[in-house]
């Protein structure tokens, strides 16, 4: 069997795939030469139409229906090695090709994230560290109430992968955890211990509110004033999401008329901010460069799933990752 790397960077290949995941790959396959961009498929036609299997991860190339057919004729499944298969992925389904991704290794990093954020909001530590210096010091007294992390409320937007592993990391904390997802079945939200509840009840209630809705055109503007205006005036608002989800003049409206909310953005629109943009201007937002999903070393995790995925498909087990055409209207 044959296979090849491809991706627009293939040093991200390198950094997902390690040496020793390639090397147990190696042990079933033969691989071809990488390939980075369109132009070097065409020159390979006849060499490329020999491949079982694509591994890829960020940056992988998007081809029509046409040029899967014409280059890739033996194709048999792509194993993306990173989150998102919006870019590329539905010509290949469509075409018969199976496509896994391994989005729920990159969800783990992400609910890490989010948790670590969660306890410190709850403790307030981001409204007081960094005013808690020289003439602006405040104590463990002032600077407004906050709970802490026992018996508080946290929310969390969108039940997929990502909130369902948030949701099942806060089960260790003594807190109680409220969730809008209109796909959420009851069975599994009791299976997570949270409770379903409008975006209104969400926003209104909760101390620390979370999103982590799929990134579609369904979602786009969806967190607006009205959500926002709802929030206490000691909340904080993460998004590790999207930024497109958020109207974001209403959310920096909120925080300008409360100063006691946070917002820790991960993820804004457009990324970076505009420079005159004032959520660099404001002491109440914290700002962070897409870190929340996986970096450094935890790249790797994604390329361990793919392989682990790999050796399902070949030995005719159950896989876990693939993607469907379903499944793409709702993913992020």
């Amino acid at each position: 069997m044959k296979a090849i790397f491809m991706s627009g960077n293939l040093k991200n290949c390198d950094n997902v795939y390690t040496q020793a995941a390639h090397a147990k790959l190696a042990e079933k396959l033969e691989f071809l030469e990488p390939i980075s961009n369109v132009k070097e498929i065409e020159a390979r036609a006849d060499e490329l139409n020999s491949v079982d299997f694509i591994f890829s991860t960020w940056g992988m190339l998007s081809l029509t229906k046409e040029q899967i057919a014409k280059y890739f004729g033996s194709l048999k499944a792509v194993f993306y090695g990173a989150g998102s298969v919006q870019g590329f992925a539905r010509p290949f389904i469509e075409s018969g090709i199976s496509v896994f991704s391994a989005w729920a290794a990159n969800a783990v990093p992400v609910a890490e994230y989010t948790v670590a954020q969660v306890i410190l909001a709850n403790k307030g530590y981001f409204q007081r560290f960094h005013r808690s210096s020289n003439d602006t010091w405040v104590n463990r007294y002032s600077g407004g109430y906050f709970t802490g992390n026992f018996n508080n409320k946290v929310g969390l937007i969108g039940i997929g992968m990502i909130g369902s592993l948030v949701a099942e990391m806060l089960k260790s904390y003594k807190l109680e955890v409220l969730a809008y997802d209109p796909f959420l079945s009851d069975e599994k939200a009791a299976s997570l211990g949270i409770k379903k509840v409008s975006l209104e009840t969400l926003f209104s209630e909760c101390t620390v509110i979370s999103n982590h809705l799929a990134n579609n055109p369904q979602t786009v503007g969806m967190l607006n004033g009205k959500l926002f205006d709802l929030m206490k005036p000691n909340a904080t608002f993460i998004n590790t999401g999207r930024g497109a989800q958020v109207v974001e003049a209403d959310l920096i409206a909120a925080l300008e008329a409360e100063p006691m909310r946070v917002a820790l953005l991960d993820v804004t629109m457009p990324e970076p901010p505009k420079p005159d943009s004032k959520f660099y201007k404001l002491d109440n937002v914290f700002l962070s460069p897409h870190i929340a999903g996986s970096l450094g070393d935890e790249v790797a995790r994604m390329g361990d799933y793919m392989v682990e995925e790999f050796e399902r498909f070949v030995n005719d087990e159950p896989t876990k990752w693939g993607v469907s055409l379903k499944m793409l209207e709702t993913m992020a």
